[in-house]
Parts: structure tokens; C-alpha cells; sequence
């Protein structure tokens, strides 16, 4: 399964987590269920100790059970931990962070800046859980390629300018860009 459909499954449990109305919640866990069925896998969540996060092939599953005679491959199998100490927290104080940088942006440099690096520190925030600086070179090509056209709803004017935008969001938190972007 492709690490971007992980993430995504991964942003789409947290989510369906923390939604506080049932309707919300039963729509994130079928936009899950919908999206690694596509790579022919099953999602659930474990809750036993720590909750986790577990995707596993379709063809281990009868009548909604996991056969063990069914697993040639166990890693296969894919697990990602949802809680743990104080991250829920950490994720929080990464959100905030994310967000004072974009409105120093658009403080700084304009709103229409300052719009594009609102959609990076949504990008970063929900999908990586990390600070924008830190993000990789491959994380930014995948903003600027994947996520901003197809979830930022940009305007004409952000578009024309969204790598200039992510230029001066490093440049207002004095961090290089990583990667290609650099140059």
C-alpha cells in the first residue's frame, strides 16, 4: 500500500477520533474504509492497551474475521499507533505552532501569501503532524503537486504564487527549504 494512502487512513481515523457529532465520525470511517478497500485492504482500529491503527489484506478476512491460516505474509500487515504519552498534546502545540507561523505571513507578506501558507500549515499539521519546517523536500513536492490543487481551493492569484508562498513561509521562520526548492 502506498505510504500517502496510509497517511491519508492514518489523518482519517484521527479525525473520525476526534469528531464530536456520530454523523461526522461514520463518514470519516467510510472515506477510510472506501480508500484502502481501492488497495484491497480492511481497516480497524485495536484498541487493547494502546490504540492502534490496523490495515490488513482483504484476503485474510471471512465472515468479517481475520483467519490466521490465511497470513503467508505478516508484514503485510500494517499498524500505526494513534495515542500514546502526550500526543495528543504534541499534535496540538504543532497545530498552533503551524498556525502562528501562517498568520505571521500573512501579516508579513500579504493575505494572498498569507492563504497559501494557512492551506501548508493545514497540510502539515494534518497530514505529517509536524512543524512546516521540518517538513521534507518530497513532503513540499507533494503539498505544492498533490494537496494544495486539489484541497486548498486556491484562488488565480494563489495559484500563480503558491512556491513563492512556501519560499517566504521558511524565509518569516529564518529555516532553508529543503530539498529541491531550495535552489
Amino acid at each position: 500500500m502506498p505510504p500517502a494512502v496510509i497517511d491519508e487512513a492514518e489523518r482519517l481515523t484521527r479525525r473520525a477520533r476526534e469528531a464530536v457529532d456520530p454523523n461526522e465520525t461514520e463518514a470519516y470511517r467510510e472515506q477510510r474504509a472506501s480508500l484502502v478497500a481501492e488497495h484491497g485492504f480492511r481497516a480497524r482500529v485495536r484498541e487493547e492497551g494502546r490504540d492502534t491503527l490496523v490495515l490488513y489484506p482483504d484476503e485474510w478476512v471471512e465472515d468479517g474475521t481475520v483467519q490466521p491460516e490465511r497470513i503467508e505474509d505478516i508484514d503485510r500487515g500494517i499498524e500505526r499507533p494513534l495515542e500514546g504519552p502526550g500526543e495528543a498534546d504534541e499534535w496540538a502545540v504543532v497545530e498552533e505552532h503551524n498556525r502562528e507561523l501562517a498568520e505571521t505571513v500573512a501579516d508579513t507578506r500579504g493575505e494572498v501569501h498569507g492563504a497559501n501558507a494557512d492551506a501548508l500549515a493545514d497540510f502539515a499539521s494534518n497530514y505529517y503532524a509536524k512543524p512546516i519546517e521540518d517538513l521534507t523536500g518530497a513532503e513540499l513536492e507533494e503539498f505544492l503537486a498533490e494537496y494544495f490543487p486539489r484541497n486548498a481551493w486556491p484562488t488565480d492569484d494563489q495559484q500563480a504564487v503558491v512556491e513563492q508562498s512556501v519560499r517566504l513561509t521558511y524565509q518569516v521562520a529564518d529555516q532553508p527549504l529543503p530539498g529541491e526548492l531550495s535552489s
